[in-house]
């Protein structure tokens, strides 16, 4: 599971980047802080970014991972503050369970990134909906009232840290991307760039099946060209590993 936040992460050794290199200062939030939302923080402070971080524990959990980074450990209903980017990386079975209007201070036309994956047998349990064909990440959106980008829920939390490489290098990871907000979305894969990666356009929510668990996509650390063939191989119907 790419995304399983409850495997620990490691320091990362990529390089800072230099202040000249670096894009605007953006102030973002990131609810989880496991495997996924962890070296994000990591690697988003790394960046230069004004970063809240919150778990369900609450900010006297995450003394380790604020010192470590400079990020700002709050809670939940605090993490979205103000922020132009919110990334929402927790267990699925955990995202009605969010504070009702925890989005309501972030800053106007926040880009919402959901890291999430449905893990029926594994994890989340039977979610009807998502059985019955919604896509995930428009499940998501239905829970939290707000439109979301789906990145990230493929991904190896450790390729976060070691991979990263820059625009036009040999061998960049390139990550899918799917949403319906097209500002937001911009947003995102410019953050993704900046991070150090490729992006592939993956259309709507509608689309963003074919980048959930089973498909070829999923876990696939390959370049633009490799993300778009598997995208275009995947099947919608989910396999029985996948089903509850």
């Amino acid at each position: 599971m790419p995304a399983d936040p409850e495997v620990p992460s490691v320091t990362s050794s990529a390089p800072r980047l230099l202040a000249s290199e670096r894009q605007s200062v953006m102030k973002i939030g990131i609810i989880g802080a496991g495997n996924i939302g962890g070296n994000l923080t990591r690697r988003l402070t790394a960046l230069g970014h004004d970063v809240s971080v919150a778990n369900s524990r609450g900010p006297h959990t995450l003394t380790a991972l604020a010192e470590e980074t400079g990020a700002k450990p709050v809670t939940v209903r605090e993490a979205a503050r103000d922020a132009q980017v919110v990334v929402v990386t927790i267990p699925l079975k955990a995202v009605p369970d969010l504070p009702a209007g925890f989005l309501d201070g972030a800053a106007e036309n926040v880009a919402v990134i959901d890291t999430g994956n449905y893990y029926p047998q594994q994890r989340d349990g039977r979610i009807a909906e998502i059985e019955d064909g919604l896509t995930e990440s428009r499940w998501t959106e239905r829970q939290i009232g707000h439109p979301v980008i789906k990145a990230f829920n493929g991904t190896y939390a450790q390729d976060i840290l070691d991979k990263p490489l820059p625009q036009g290098a040999a061998g960049r990871v390139a990550l899918p991307v799917s949403g319906d907000d097209e500002a937001a979305k911009k947003i995102v894969r410019d953050l993704i760039d900046e991070l150090g990666f490729d992006t592939v356009d993956n259309g709507g929510q509608d689309d963003s099946w074919r980048q959930q668990p089973g498909t070829p996509v999923y876990g696939n650390a390959g370049g633009a060209d490799e993300i778009q063939k598997a995208l275009d191989a995947a099947s919608r119907e989910r396999t029985a590993e996948w089903r509850a």
